[in-house]
């Protein structure tokens, strides 16, 4: 036995005289460490859930967030935001929008959490969220437009976006639950990003990749949206993947299916292109 140790108990557990700990088998895992001269891509995500339900920390969004962050090498903030019917639109988008701005004020360096201002790249910040988190992220990088908000969003990955596209499966939900004070009902523009009321050519970023799946009832509105962008004047880049037959959100269930891993490296290439 070492001289500085008070209790060896191979092959399990060593304790030294300072008090520290050696644990020598067990399921305790320490991730790769992040190397300090390389600052990653920010990724800020906004889950899905039709404003109704889900969060952050359900395990379909840790567990997917955190093969995205191991995938593609970047941070990532996933977005609590208020939801319905105890707190109707435009809450989720406001709380999105306070986000975005607590995450840009670590920019200078001095935010209150040390590994955003230490390992963040915010040249390289991208928005992202699926079906009514697809929605935020449009919403999010118009406003940023509008508001010519520093540091820029360099990219918005938007998945099953969700409108109006399925009136009756969403009318009473949108109405009664989600906005029961919109004098538009689902023509909304917070739900309907493709109708006439929505203006998308002040997207306030530089890259937008649309996903859809061939099966999602939403998968049209998908499509809809990126066409709309095209013609509208926006001078970025859109890029448009469409998964056939596969259904709303897929890549949640079942992570390690084909196309979801297919969807998950284009994910990854969109977020380390340069």
């Amino acid at each position: 036995m070492n001289s500085d140790l008070t209790t060896d108990h191979l092959p399990f557990i060593r304790i030294h005289e300072n008090g520290s700990v050696e644990r020598l088998s067990g399921n305790d895992i320490v991730p790769a460490s992040l190397n300090p001269q390389n600052n990653l891509p920010l990724l800020i995500y906004f889950h899905g859930g039709a404003y109704i339900v889900e969060s952050p920390f359900s395990p379909v969004y840790h567990n997917y967030l955190t093969e995205v962050v191991k995938t593609s090498n970047c941070l990532a903030a996933s977005v609590q935001y208020r939801r319905a019917p105890e707190n109707p639109i435009p809450a989720a988008y406001d709380d999105s929008w306070s986000a975005i701005q607590w995450i840009f004020s670590h920019s200078n360096g001095s935010g209150e959490e040390d590994w955003i201002n230490e390992f963040a790249d915010f040249d390289r910040v991208f928005v992202a969220g699926d079906s009514a988190g697809a929605n935020i992220s449009h919403h999010m990088a118009i406003r940023a437009g509008k508001e010519k908000i520093k540091p820029r969003i360099k990219g918005v990955v938007m998945k099953d976006v969700q409108d109006e596209g399925i009136r009756r499966g969403i009318k009473e939900i949108w109405e009664k639950i989600v906005s029961p004070n919109s004098v538009d009902g689902v023509d909304d523009p917070w739900l309907n990003v493709v109708g006439s009321g929505s203006d998308i050519s002040g997207l306030g970023c530089e890259r937008v990749l649309v996903a859809v799946a061939g099966k999602d009832v939403f998968g049209r509105q998908g499509l809809a949206y990126a066409a709309k962008l095209e013609k509208s004047g926006w001078e970025g880049d859109l890029e448009v993947v469409e998964e056939e037959g596969e259904g709303h959100c897929f890549h949640l269930r079942n992570l390690n299916c084909e196309n979801a891993l297919k969807l998950m490296k284009t994910f990854r290439e969109f977020i380390i292109y340069r």
